[in-house]
């Protein structure tokens, strides 16, 4: 599965990363952020797009993994 850091990025800029990456990936991917704001915002489009999406929590990163 393709691993995505996108810490220390703010919105819309995680959300683009996924798109970009899950075209690329259409059956998964993992993506990391550091905040409350850009972990929901990237969990609501990947739901969106049809994925199961499971998110941990890390220290103080949070890692959602969307899959088909």
């Amino acid at each position: 599965m393709v691993r995505i850091d996108a810490r220390g990025m703010s919105c819309p800029q995680p959300v683009l990363m996924t798109k970009n990456a899950l075209e690329a990936n259409p059956k998964g991917v993992e993506i990391l952020v550091d905040n409350n704001t850009a972990c929901r915002n990237v969990e609501r489009f990947m739901k969106n797009a049809g994925y199961s999406v499971s998110v941990k929590e890390e220290d103080e990163d949070f890692i959602l993994a969307a899959t088909k």
